[in-house]
């Protein structure tokens, strides 16, 4: 269910620092001590569910069935890793070109570039050219390129469902509707 809330910083601030109490569980409250605090921020928490999330998305994408063997094969050695993933997320079905596929990536173009030859070389992508512009190239997705995007899609809702499942239902809207307010900002 994909639901957008439009609210102002200061209703999703005074929400968020009161949903324990809301939801009954005030000892939730964040309150590091002073030599926990690199422990317990939030740039280090979501660092390190965005790390669990991945990892478990590339175990289930290692042992599904709808794989290429050969990925699935790659996935399952631990030849995949997070990083291969921003190729997932970040490469439109039309294609892209390398430059904008790295900047919607976040990473420069050369790193950008070794992920992509990697994919080239494993059967994920391939460089076709522009219809734009004759000199540029486009990355886009194989045929086994797509059947690992379909997989990874239903890698993403198994591992969305888990995470539910694990700190229930209410505290997954409030992360989702959380991070979808804090990243349009």
């Amino acid at each position: 269910m994909n639901r957008t809330v439009t609210w102002n910083k200061t209703k999703t601030r005074c929400f968020m620092v009161s949903l324990p109490y809301y939801l009954g569980m005030p000892h939730l409250t964040p309150s590091p001590s002073p030599a926990d605090w690199r422990e317990a921020h939030l740039g280090r928490l979501l660092g390190e569910a965005l790390r669990r999330f991945d990892d478990r998305v590339l175990y289930l994408m290692a042992h599904s069935v709808d794989v290429p063997l050969a990925l699935s094969n790659l996935a399952a050695r631990g030849q995949v890793s997070a990083a291969h993933i921003h190729i997932t997320r970040h490469l439109p079905h039309e294609g892209a070109r390398l430059t904008d596929l790295a900047e919607s990536a976040g990473m420069s173009k050369q790193a950008m570039g070794d992920l992509v030859k990697q994919c080239e070389a494993w059967g994920l992508v391939q460089r076709d050219s522009d219809p734009a512009d004759s000199r540029a190239r486009r990355i886009v997705f194989t045929a086994a390129g797509l059947q690992w995007l379909q997989a990874f899609e239903r890698a993403v809702a198994q591992a969305s469902a888990e995470f539910r499942e694990a700190v229930g239902e209410q505290v997954a809207w409030v992360v989702q509707m959380g991070l979808e307010s804090y990243v349009q900002t």
